[in-house]
């Protein structure tokens, strides 16, 4: 049993170091034996793994293959030769993410040398799974991570983890009201644009927040990869002004009864273009951020939110600015 400490996100950090593993010259008769001496616990309970005398992992040998052998045969003549193994120091989410995707009910775990030095158990990578699960959820919000239940939880502790993000949103919120007052002229000339305002940004903050949501989703369980990012870039123009063609008919009729076809082109107009942008930010983000090996977890709602916000008033109002002014209602 190893004493080594490992770095918390580490396959290191999550192994057992009580594992049965025999020699490879042993007889079949021989592993037997040592088995029958050794405690079966639920680490143990379907291989012995197989080593060589510098305890170098050279295969995996099921219990029901070594049962079913002569006597006579070596470990090394039924033991599965092609086995699949992780660095200690390989990242722990990736070690569960491995398992997932073959299934595994264990895996061992070995240095730089190759020597076994542990192995996982499908229940510690469950654990991790859900750590990695919480994590992601309390980033997206975005919170700090919580060290502890959100029952336990202090008010002073859920203050800090909340507070920051919240006040650089505010922050970058005064580029909104900054837009709204550059268009000042445009507003007072058509006061009418204003009822349509919260609609049409909400509309685009949605759009990204779906397509965020997605995209973290799919980059998390390897579903997509960095290189993708110019393929679903098409997709999600094309279904983006899907999106944008629908809720801007339906905006358009409510703007023809509230303030006439002038305003109605404008908002419709606005509408297509809002959700297509909020969708392509909110898609792109987590792949910049995978790009920087920074979390795209961080590409969270309230972030696409506010950046599709100051965007969706720059568009709104430089729309009606240019489409009013044409048809001389400015």
């Amino acid at each position: 049993m190893t004493t080594k400490t490992y770095a918390h996100e580490s396959a290191g950090s999550i192994m057992a170091t009580h594992f049965l593993a025999v020699p490879e010259h042993y007889s079949v008769k021989d592993a037997i034996q040592f088995l029958k001496q050794h405690e079966i616990n639920g680490e143990n309970k379907y291989y012995l793994y197989v080593t060589d005398p510098q305890n170098v992992l050279k295969g995996l040998l099921p219990i029901r293959n070594l049962v079913s052998a002569s006597d006579e045969q070596t470990v090394s003549d039924v033991m599965q030769s092609k086995v699949v193994s992780v660095n200690v120091n390989m990242d722990r989410e990736a070690v569960a993410k491995l398992m997932q995707q073959h299934d595994f009910i264990s895996i061992p775990v070995v240095d730089d040398q190759g020597v076994l030095v542990g192995i996982i158990d499908a229940d510690d990578v469950y654990d991790v799974v859900e750590e990695e699960a919480t994590e992601d959820f309390h980033k997206m919000a975005p919170v700090g991570l919580l060290k502890t239940s959100l029952k336990d939880a202090t008010v002073g502790l859920l203050f800090r983890k909340r507070v920051g993000w919240l006040l650089v949103l505010v922050f970058m919120n005064i580029f909104s009201g900054a837009g709204i007052a550059y268009f000042e002229e445009t507003i007072e000339a058509v006061v009418a644009l204003v009822f349509f305002l919260p609609l049409l940004i909400d509309s685009g903050g949605n759009a990204g927040s779906q397509s965020a949501t997605l995209m973290v989703r799919a980059l998390a369980t390897g579903d997509v990869k960095l290189r993708d990012w110019t393929r679903f870039l098409g997709k999600e123009v094309a279904v983006a002004s899907l999106m944008g063609l629908a809720m801007g008919l339906a905006v358009a009729t409510i703007g023809i009864f509230r303030a006439g076809p002038e305003v109605a082109v404008v908002v419709a107009l606005t509408m297509v273009v809002v959700v297509l942008v909020g969708s392509v930010i909110g898609m792109s983000l987590p792949f910049a951020l995978s790009r920087l090996r920074l979390d795209p977890a961080t590409a969270s709602a309230p972030l696409i939110t506010s950046i599709a916000d100051i965007a969706g008033v720059l568009i709104y109002f430089s729309i009606a600015t240019w489409y009013l002014g044409s048809v001389g209602m400015m």
